[in-house]
């Protein structure tokens, strides 16, 4: 009996040894997150450079053609703008019932209210003739005829041509036996009027618009004329100006860019605010920003026979490509003795 005990014991104990040695063996879980597998580093080949310098490049590709879309969406924008000022010339200053069969547009009306000072932007006065400019009669009263003298007298020849002072659209174009015999009257978005008048036959059309340095007739004699010569008037909102306080006729350029309107008494006046006048404003801006100087009146170079471009240039110190470009011309134009060129 105690045998058998014995042997109970000893096989108990067997078992004992044997599950401490496993347990010894077998790891023991902890609390350390799982490793992530990591991918093995990839080359970057040739191919792959290519394909990201093409990405890039149509990035820039796309950025480019919207940066052409906005200049053309502006290019576009600066040209309705001109022409809405070309097709409705100052009509932040004239309003919509002045496009009247008057030299006054405003003839038969009560007088209109008008801006207490106005500056009248000059920058793209083109001569009404061409040539050597001669006064034969000046604004103002005329004892001689008891009467005012609305504008200036130029010289010319029967059948010269007759061109339009500034950018604008024809209002008027007619004939008075007794007076201006045959006329033009353009509006120009800058707010002047210009008059022609004696002109042997009118060419420009009304409600045309018409460029500065445009033909619009041809000199002549009619209505109360004695002699050949163009008629010449710069008017504002119906108010005739002197013209030569305008333009300078001996050099055949405007005195300043800007002229100052100020109000004559007796007239119904305004501040004038010139945001306003959005087409307007824009027409004249854009002027301004194509001028060659803003600051100063333009010079002017009256041509002498014999005169080149290349001698101009040394006489004015002005490179020769800037003298094209200041007066639109090409190094091949043909100059001729009394032309008037900017520098």
């Amino acid at each position: 009996m105690i045998s058998k005990s014995k042997s109970f014991v000893a096989f108990v104990g067997l078992i004992f040894v044997a599950c401490t040695q496993l347990a010894a063996q077998t790891p023991h879980k902890t609390s350390s997150p799982p490793l992530r597998r990591v991918s093995p580093t990839r080359v970057v080949t040739a191919r792959d450079s290519l394909g990201i310098r093409n990405l890039l490049a149509d990035g820039y590709n796309i950025m480019t053609a919207r940066d052409a879309e906005t200049r053309i969406s502006n290019a576009e924008m600066e040209r309705a703008l001109e022409r809405e000022a070309l097709e409705y010339p100052a009509i932040d200053l004239y309003g919509e019932d002045s496009w009247t069969d008057w030299v006054n547009p405003f003839a038969g009306k009560s007088s209109p209210r008008i801006p207490a000072t106005y500056n009248i932007d000059c920058s793209g006065f083109v001569m009404p003739l061409e040539g050597t400019m001669r006064v034969t009669s000046n604004y103002g009263y005329r004892a001689r005829y008891r009467r005012e003298h609305k504008g200036i007298d130029l010289a010319l020849r029967t059948g010269d041509d007759v061109r339009a002072a500034f950018d604008g659209k024809v209002r008027i174009r007619g004939y008075e036996r007794g007076g201006y015999g045959n006329y033009i009257v353009i509006r120009h978005p800058n707010g002047l009027e210009t008059v022609y008048g004696h002109m042997s036959r009118c060419i420009a059309q009304e409600g045309q618009i018409v460029r500065a340095g445009e033909v619009i007739g041809k000199g002549g004699s009619t209505g109360r004329s004695t002699g050949p010569h163009l008629h010449f008037e710069t008017r504002f909102l119906g108010i005739d100006i002197n013209p030569a306080h305008i333009i300078d006729f001996g050099v055949g350029a405007p005195q300043s860019d800007y002229y100052t309107f100020v109000a004559p008494r007796g007239y119904k006046t305004y501040a004038y605010e010139e945001s306003k006048a959005s087409s307007d404003t824009q027409y004249k801006a854009k002027a301004k920003k194509n001028r060659v100087s803003a600051s100063r009146a333009p010079r002017i170079y009256r041509v002498k026979k014999g005169d080149t471009l290349s001698s101009i240039a040394k006489k004015t110190g002005t490179p020769v490509s800037r003298l094209c470009k200041a007066n639109n011309m090409s190094s091949r134009a043909v100059l001729r003795p009394g032309q008037s060129l900017k520098y």
